[in-house]
């Protein structure tokens, strides 16, 4: 699927209807260059799942977890990870595979521990259509 973003609050809809359709299990990938609103659609995909909590990017602590909604949340920032070896103490495992949901920022540097199954979400600038606009294109691996 692909989805026209043209502006924050197009974005955080699209990452809500996303959040509200999660079961526990699902585990979303989200890739972007930087400051392309990654931060704004794990809030937006929170809010789906029923937290009302300030969702910020864990970037430091490479993980939040949120308790308050219809399923544990489990927030990943791995752009400081190395190697993906530094994941398992954290207990990452037990988090994408346990009963919550998982959203990955910069999935892809942990490309070779992600579970076989995934929804990939990719956001995409694309300044000739204006600055706020946004390409967000939704696969399932």
């Amino acid at each position: 699927m692909k989805y026209d973003s043209f502006s924050p609050e197009d974005t955080f809809r699209i990452a809500c209807k996303l959040g509200g359709q999660a079961e526990a299990g699902t585990v979303i990938c989200l890739t972007g260059d930087l400051g392309v609103g990654k931060t704004l659609f794990s809030q937006g995909f929170a809010k789906g799942l029923g937290i009302e909590e300030s969702v910020s990017s864990p970037t430091f602590t490479i993980v939040h977890e949120y308790d308050e909604g219809r399923m544990p949340f489990y927030h990943f920032d791995v752009y400081r990870i190395e190697d993906s070896e530094e994941m398992e103490e954290i207990g990452f495992a037990d988090m994408v595979y346990g009963d919550g949901a998982c959203l990955i920022e910069w999935a892809e540097k942990i490309a070779d521990i992600l579970p076989e199954h995934y929804t990939n979400v990719i956001i995409e600038k694309q300044l000739e259509k204006g600055f706020d606009y946004r390409c967000i294109r939704i696969e399932q691996i």
